[in-house]
């Protein structure tokens, strides 16, 4: 009996600490933590540089007064500010991007697996939304939130749901965008699906796109490219 209720216990303290936690960029322990890219250690991050070799370029990235070039098949660009282009975003959990647009150019759906995202239009005008989960239990169920923004504009798009940006203006646009991680990473739906190598079977597409088997061979012959 006594070993029961140590289990009951147990389970309900494991259940409510559970609940407790959530997967976010580790927080910092010291002021800094600059990444060390060179590193062989091989962690869930980036092993801390020696603070004595840490100068202010670990913290300063510069170019984000320039446009990105969108001559591309998607008439976008995507200019970087992530671990990858600042080790000093080690442990701070943030990361910038500058956007810009072609007229007619999109950044095409897709998902930050580790991020949620908060977007400001600086020239231009963007169409952009998001879709929900569509699980059963989710409320509001696989529904579709879109709007059409204008420079000062603001619009966010929460962790891990597919969302997109369109611009269907006559003109240039360009955004900026804040997520809430070092390293938010980028998942787009139609490259994941129809351009990943080895290729997932077509028979697999086939069915779950509800399109014919020729129509998906197609689609994964094509170059996919990125932004």
């Amino acid at each position: 009996m006594a070993t029961t209720n140590q289990t009951l216990i147990f389970l309900a303290f494991f259940t409510i600490t559970s609940s407790l936690c959530f997967a976010f960029d580790p927080s910092p322990l010291q002021d800094f933590c600059v990444a060390d890219l060179n590193s062989q250690v091989l962690m869930n991050g980036f092993v801390c540089k020696n603070p004595a070799t840490v100068t202010a370029e670990d913290f300063f990235l510069s170019g984000f007064d320039k446009p990105g070039n969108t001559m591309n098949l998607l008439g976008s660009n995507v200019t970087p500010a992530t671990i990858g282009q600042m080790p000093g975003l080690n442990t701070l959990g943030i990361s910038f991007v500058r956007i810009d647009y072609a007229p007619g150019g999109i950044n095409p759906p897709h998902t930050h697996p580790r991020a949620s995202e908060i977007l400001v239009v600086l020239e231009g005008t963007l169409y952009v939304g998001f879709v929900t989960s569509n699980l059963v239990t989710s409320n509001p169920n696989n529904t579709f939130y879109s709007k059409v923004l204008h420079p000062g504009d603001v619009f966010v798009f929460p962790q891990g749901l597919i969302h997109f940006q369109f611009n269907y203006g006559h003109s240039n646009a360009v955004a900026f965008a804040a997520l809430n991680s070092q390293n938010p990473g980028v998942a787009i739906i139609a490259n994941n699906a129809f351009g990943p190598k080895p290729p997932i079977s077509d028979i697999v597409l086939a069915k779950a796109f509800q399109l014919s088997k020729e129509a998906v061979d197609i689609l994964q012959a094509r170059p996919w490219p990125t932004n």
